[in-house]
């Protein structure tokens, strides 16, 4: 597929399955086995903020000037460095999204192979539905969708909620359809190009996720109907 025909299929799908409203019209691990000679580690805590996460305009603080962010994921570590002057707005969600622990069993729902790795709807419905409305404004692009770069998905203007996207290679052609990069990966960027891409592009485009279905049923209708796909189990500001 060319850059051009991938661009456009990114564009296209967005804008019909990033703000859905009924299901009818989008379009849009095993458990480790107990130790004999001593009882297994417990599991890492993950802190979320429930009031934040169910009330978004209770997220609402300025971030840093930049700032990195550890994502631990089924497929391995990586980090990204945000800078606010590249997209303040957009900067100031993310952060926010972090210190509430939103990005707890968050799927990479959206791979496609040469172009990039699409994240950011809820496992749980009701926080996907509490943060589907809470759009943000555009920021200005400063910075180009080059290789490791991250943006926000967004079915047109002022549309940004919660849903980014990594980019595997040069996407520039997306910079002019308002594309707004604010971060990019600093290590582990071999990680994020290992994500599982088998399903590639999402329904009805492709055999991949419907983002309507996965808005209203979340993680379970995943788990059941893609089991092979990789996901953010965890993500922490580091100092």
């Amino acid at each position: 597929m060319s850059a051009r025909s991938l661009a456009l299929a990114f564009a296209a799908v967005l804008a019909v399955s990033c703000a859905p409203k009924t299901q009818e019209n989008q379009q849009s691990a095993v458990p480790a086995a107990q130790a004999v000679q001593a009882p297994a580690a417990p599991a890492k805590e993950i802190k979320t903020d429930m009031e934040k996460l169910k009330n978004p305009a209770l997220a609402n603080a300025q971030a840093p000037a930049s700032f990195k962010v550890k994502f631990t994921t089924t497929k391995g570590d990586f980090t990204l460095e945000v800078n606010r002057d590249w997209a303040p707005l957009g900067a100031d969600r993310f952060y926010n999204l972090v210190q509430a622990g939103f990005f707890t069993d968050i799927a990479f729902f959206r791979v496609i192979d040469g172009f990039m790795a699409q994240f950011g709807i809820h496992g749980d419905p009701a926080v996907a539905a509490a943060w589907r409305g809470a759009r943000i404004k555009d920021d200005p692009v400063k910075q180009s969708n080059a290789r490791g770069y991250i943006s926000y998905a967004m079915a047109g203007p002022d549309t940004r909620t919660t849903q980014f996207f990594i980019n595997f290679g040069d996407n520039s052609q997306l910079d002019g359809m308002g594309f707004s990069p604010f971060g990019k990966v600093v290590d582990g960027m071999n990680v994020v190009d290992g994500i599982y891409k088998g399903y590639g592009e999402g329904a009805p485009r492709g055999a991949g996720p419907d983002q309507g279905r996965l808005q209203m049923q979340g993680n379970a209708y995943l788990k059941q109907d893609f089991p092979k796909l990789d996901y953010i189990k965890s993500a922490e500001l580091l100092k």
